[in-house]
């Protein structure tokens, strides 16, 4: 099963190092990582996504507390909580398809960024699946590149990741 993991970390050199080397000593995949200063210049949250029964994700969760770097950890799946991902992706676009182009960016909630002769870049901000869906819909044939950010997580209402 898919889980984001999200946890607040000391913005340290070497930090990040230690999560990821936590993981492939393991033989634990990540399917995408995200890091970023808080509104706390001493600390960084973290965003994992990985998969594993519930066991392993048992053990990640223990294994990722006994870090020193290591504040907080929470797994966002196991309650309610927003995810979203960014999407940036170039598209051929020749003048015969730009019309139908720009009526499926509109009803996808995509925005052009970058227009050519030839191509045109669009801006998402979805859930995976629904990037993935849009990825679909456009077709790989149309697809000239794909940058994506990987997911952020926060919980919903009052459930919050904080020392």
């Amino acid at each position: 099963m898919r889980h984001i993991i999200s946890l607040l970390m000391e913005n340290e050199a070497g930090a990040l190092s230690r999560v990821a080397g936590l993981f492939s000593a393991r033989g634990y995949n990540i399917e995408s990582l995200t890091v970023a200063p808080t509104e706390d210049p001493t600390l960084s949250r973290m965003t994992i996504v990985t998969s594993g029964s519930d066991a392993v994700i048992e053990q990640i969760n223990k294994q990722l507390n006994k870090l020193i770097d290591v504040a907080a950890v929470m797994d966002l799946s196991e309650g309610e909580h927003l995810e979203r991902e960014l999407m940036l992706v170039k598209v051929r676009s020749e003048s015969t398809t730009r019309e139908e182009l720009k009526r499926m960016t509109n009803i996808l909630h995509a925005r052009v960024i970058d227009e050519s002769e030839s191509t045109c870049t669009l801006e998402l901000t979805d859930t995976c699946a629904r990037l993935d869906s849009f990825l679909q819909t456009i077709g790989p044939d149309r697809i000239l590149e794909t940058v994506r950010t990987g997911a952020l997580g926060i919980g919903r209402g009052e459930r919050i990741l904080k020392l």
